[in-house]
């Protein structure tokens, strides 16, 4: 039987990981890293730091492994990314077969933490059809939290509810109805830029938690145009960007 353990790691700061995140990667034998590509190695390195920062298990093996791409021919969004799940969970067993065999403990670092627009879960689900597997979850720090610690913000208005989404969502469907406040995630199109600005405030920040932390705030019809160029510097001068933000409009 592998024991799977998805260890949440903040954004990469090993100040973000929890005791019980410490203590969990100190019992396994197998660290998985995936390797991105080129322009995102610094991803692979933090996490690499963190194994060096927190492991004293002398015997625990580190193994890095190329993370399958999704196939930009197929025009179907979500079959693009189920066949990519399919493709990573398969390169998981095999990764885990040829490294200790049926049986041990294997730990991968989550960006942020595996409950939130996260798939982490769903492909081990999909490694568990296949290879004798049981997943165990060491929850970490958000972007989300991180977003709001960064601009000293609570994430709802008083007694309002809010709404998590993607920029995808907010792009293609508009603001959703019922929420006045909005979280946004997976926006590669900064699609904030759809939204009627009257009275909508923003609330940015790329790389939050991190030591290249920026942030942006202020009036939609002020700030956004700043956070398109900040991004674009900050995209230019890494090679990579995670972002995220909120929107909040005034009450109707």
């Amino acid at each position: 039987m592998i024991e799977l353990f998805l260890i949440g790691i903040g954004t990469g700061n090993p100040d973000h990981l929890t005791r019980q995140a410490i203590k969990a990667l100190n019992t396994v034998d197998l660290v998985l890293i995936p390797r991105k590509g080129a322009s995102k190695a610094d991803l692979a390195e933090l996490r690499h730091a963190i194994c060096t920062d927190v492991l004293s298990n002398a015997e625990t093996r580190i193994v890095e492994f190329d993370l399958p791409v999704r196939d930009p021919a197929n025009p179907d969004y979500l079959s693009r990314v189920d066949d990519w799940h399919d493709a990573i969970a398969e390169v998981w067993k095999d990764t885990i077969l040829a490294e200790i065999g049926p049986a041990g403990r294997v730990a991968l670092l989550v960006w942020g933490d595996p409950s939130l627009y996260d798939s982490t879960l769903r492909i081990a689900e999909r490694v568990s059809r296949t290879l004798a597997l049981t997943t165990r979850v060491i929850p970490g720090i958000t972007s989300l939290q991180a977003l709001t610690a960064a601009h000293a913000i609570p994430i709802n208005d008083l007694g309002a509810p809010f709404l998590v989404t993607t920029g995808r969502q907010l792009r293609d469907g508009g603001w959703p109805a019922g929420a006045d406040t909005l979280a946004v995630m997976l926006d590669g199109e900064c699609s904030f830029q759809t939204v009627a600005p009257d009275g909508v405030t923003i609330w940015w920040a790329a790389y939050a938690g991190m030591e290249n932390e920026v942030i942006e705030s202020g009036a939609l019809s002020e700030a956004g145009p700043r956070i398109l160029e900040t991004r674009a510097k900050a995209r230019a001068a890494h090679g990579w960007i995670m972002d995220i933000y909120i929107l909040r409009r005034e009450r109707r």
